[in-house]
């Protein structure tokens, strides 16, 4: 019988800005067991001022007692997952996304984001999360429907590696910032170390597809996963699935190369699904498959390929 386990957010739970197949686990997962994480994002300098932002405490105590290496993304794991060994996939199940706080920021920042060129500044607004009604307020009153889904799920990276910026996505999954990650959706992280050791964090109440001007609307989420070994699953990059589509992603320097390799995986999934070759794959995907800018911001930008699962149902 599953188990549910919760993580709490608070420093010994947390690291902060990097992936490291050397981290200890601060919990470990039977395949089929569920847990709840807790998350926070950021550093001090976007701390919003006023009594009418809360600031949760295990936030406070976080920036108190860590310190960042390599990236910016606060992250709360690694959880474990018995028996997960390298060439494995993990499926993860996203059963729930929830704001732990009322506001969230958005930022422009100096040699960053897609328009660098255009914004050589440094601003930062705060809007406003109505939790019960699922929208944002942004500070000139625009309304946001809140779609929520952490910005950055990873597992460890390949242990050759070392330790990994938070910022560039991989292989390993990461900051891929991927809107469709939200709750109902399956996400599949192929394995590169043993336990699997998945992290969450980068908390985003909504984002459109490019993140363009660096983050989207940040803010500290909790998430309920069910963590899935399956030794049944080979391949190299993360795929996703949502109650409507199926999906394969990229990640690389150049926007091209990622639309490459996003779509050699998407005839990769077609070919297994439907039997077809891969010439005919290749047509039917110029037929049935969106491909989509993710991200363009993270030293290597995302693309998305998504087949409606009406045509390929298996």
């Amino acid at each position: 019988m599953s188990q549910h386990h919760t993580v709490s957010c608070r420093p010994e739970h947390c690291h902060w800005g990097f992936f490291d197949a050397g981290l200890k686990p601060v919990a470990t997962l039977a395949s089929g067991d569920t847990v709840s994480i807790d998350c926070v994002s950021r550093g001090p300098e976007v701390l919003p001022a006023g009594s009418r932002f809360e600031i949760l405490a295990d936030h406070r105590a976080i920036l108190g007692a860590l310190t960042p290496k390599l990236g910016a993304h606060i992250l709360t794991g690694p959880v474990a997952v018995t028996d997960a060994e390298p060439g494995d996939v993990l499926e993860i199940e996203i059963l729930s996304v929830e704001p732990r706080q009322n506001w969230g920021y958005t930022r422009i920042r100096p040699l960053a984001g897609t328009l660098p060129e255009d914004f050589p500044i440094r601003k930062t607004i705060h809007s406003t999360i109505d939790r019960q009604r699922g929208v944002a307020t942004l500070p000139w009153g625009a309304e946001i429907d809140l779609a929520p889904f952490f910005g950055v799920m990873g597992v460890a990276p390949p242990p050759v590696y070392g330790a990994c910026s938070s910022i560039q996505p991989r292989e390993f999954g990461g900051n891929m910032d991927l809107k469709e990650l939200v709750a109902g959706t399956t996400l599949y992280l192929p394995v590169w170390a043993p336990g699997a050791l998945f992290s969450c964090g980068d908390g985003h109440g909504v984002q459109g597809d490019g993140e363009v001007c660096v983050t989207a609307l940040e803010t500290a989420l909790s998430g309920t996963f069910r963590l899935t070994l399956r030794k049944d699953l080979h391949f190299t990059l993360p795929r996703a699935e949502t109650p409507t589509h199926h999906v394969t992603m990229a990640f690389n320097e150049d926007l091209d190369d990622a639309a490459k390799d996003a779509l050699r995986e998407m005839i990769k999934l077609i070919g297994e699904r439907l039997g077809l070759p891969a010439s005919d794959a290749y047509m039917f995907s110029s037929l049935v498959v969106d491909m989509r800018v993710t991200q363009l911001v993270d030293g290597n930008k995302g693309i998305h390929a998504m087949l409606p699962k009406r045509y390929c149902p298996n």
